[in-house]
């Protein structure tokens, strides 16, 4: 390629400044760490799947997906596509693997995924999920259902995001009240009522109504997704609604049991809201979407759900409920707005000046020193006057620069926020603990 060739960015595809890269490495660390907490284990899967298991498994998602075929004397249409969203490939791994595995297979997976979709602000082609999914051989068990709003308040109650609400439905509810007020096309409502956020009570209606729907079937739809209670008291709401149908009362019970786990175990963290309906078809029991407060016009950033059928070989099926955290978006939105940031753009606590061009090896050695105790340094790029040196640990946020020799007794470290300079052996020296590490937090 020309060393000339002008360079243009690729929407969609973002690319991290060194602090911002912090921020993200520091939010997956917790992530893993919190998933791994709770038992989950890791896995990663293949970036392609063949194109006829992406299609028909992810709603409207089909149009955007990317397809992959040789470059090389290749005429065929693509026969593979980049994955969209970690829970097809997952279902495929557990049917491949399935003599392998021990259930109730709890899985966690961070990895990046690919849409062909319209970029903008909190929406990418390319992206880091985060996922956790309990899977088991013939039934699951409803309590994994509850279980799963715990690991995610753990996750953002660790990293400062600020606050947030996991919003919690049951699809079972939907679907048997539809039913219990004649509608049969159950699919289509949900994918209606789905849009609420986007268009409104007054759009989402009509739309209803030109589905089939009467005015009345219409208002007590829109009536069953006003209900949204932080206790339980959604399961009189709905039962004042006075429609009836055994599948409308296993709903109910079901988020009853989600919403009292999450009471005991996250408080305040878990409201059963009749609204969330999750647009992708595989979805059966219990769902979730989950808003920061104060910032609800951005959207879900964490959803999921109750699947009973994605995966099957025809002879056993693998129901499961699982959960994404979609980290590009969070942090594309927290990170380009300056909400979270991190203090330094390094993680180097030490800078090792140079007395001068000669003393490189003195002060490799502090270095090598320092690091065999787990402080991350860097030697000075040059034997330039020390303030030179010290503004180039400035820039980066460096708090300490490293003199070797500097004192009578020896060595000297000075803290440049401070300007408190002291003796220092870097064979015991180490900073305070909220220093080892870049600190990362929000500002609002």
């Amino acid at each position: 390629m020309s060393t000339s060739a002008k360079i243009t960015p690729i929407s969609g595809f973002p690319e991290y400044l060194p602090a911002e890269r912090i921020v993200e490495q520091r939010f997956l660390d917790v992530i893993r760490e919190t998933f791994e907490l709770h038992g989950f284990a890791s896995i990663e899967t293949r970036s392609i799947e063949p194109i006829e298991r992406l299609t028909g498994k992810g709603g409207d998602t089909d149009k955007e997906i990317y397809g992959v075929s040789r470059l090389a004397g290749d005429d065929e249409e693509a026969r593979w596509g980049l994955h969209f969203d970690l829970t097809v490939p997952f279902a495929r791994y557990v049917l491949e693997n399935a003599g392998k595995l021990h259930f109730p297979f709890r899985r966690y997976q961070i990895q990046k995924a690919w849409r062909g979709e319209r970029p903008q602000e909190g929406r990418y082609r390319e992206f880091t999920q985060a996922d956790i999914d309990v899977v088991d051989l013939g039934e699951l068990s409803p309590h994994f259902e509850a279980e799963m709003p715990l690991v995610i308040a753990d996750v953002f109650d660790r990293f400062p995001v600020g606050e947030f609400v996991i919003q919690v439905n049951n699809r079972k509810i939907p679907g048997g009240f539809y039913q219990g007020i004649g509608l049969t096309d159950v699919v289509g409502t949900l994918r209606i009522v789905d849009k609420l956020d986007k268009l409104g009570h007054a759009q989402v209606s009509e739309l209803l109504i030109e589905s089939g729907a009467t005015p009345e079937q219409a208002a007590q739809c829109l009536a069953l997704a006003q209900i949204r209670t932080p206790d339980l008291s959604f399961v009189e709401r709905v039962h004042e609604l006075g429609v009836s149908h055994p599948l409308l009362d296993e709903g109910l019970e079901s988020l009853a049991r989600v919403v009292r786990t999450g009471q005991a175990h996250a408080p305040g963290r878990v409201v059963a809201d009749l609204r969330i309906a999750r647009g992708l078809d595989y979805y059966t029991g219990t769902v979730y979407e989950t808003q920061f407060v104060g910032h609800e016009q951005w959207g879900s950033f964490c959803s999921g759900g109750r699947y009973d059928a994605l995966a099957s070989d025809g002879r056993h099926t693998y129901p499961g409920v699982g959960i994404s955290i979609g980290v590009t978006r969070i942090l594309g939105l927290l990170v380009g707005r300056g909400l979270v940031t991190a203090d330094r753009s390094t993680p180097a606590a030490v800078l090792v000046a140079l007395k001068d061009d000669g003393s490189r090896d003195e002060s490799v050695a502090v270095a090598t020193a320092l690091r065999a105790r787990g402080i991350a340094c860097e030697v000075a790029p040059s034997a330039a006057r020390f303030g030179k040196q010290i503004r180039y640990a400035e820039r980066r946020g460096i708090p300490y620069v490293w003199f070797p020799g500097a004192g009578q007794a020896g060595d000297e470290v000075k803290d440049i926020r401070s300007g408190a300079q002291l003796p220092a052996d870097s064979r015991a020296w180490a900073p305070p603990a909220e220093d080892l590490h870049p600190a990362v937090s929000r500002r609002d």
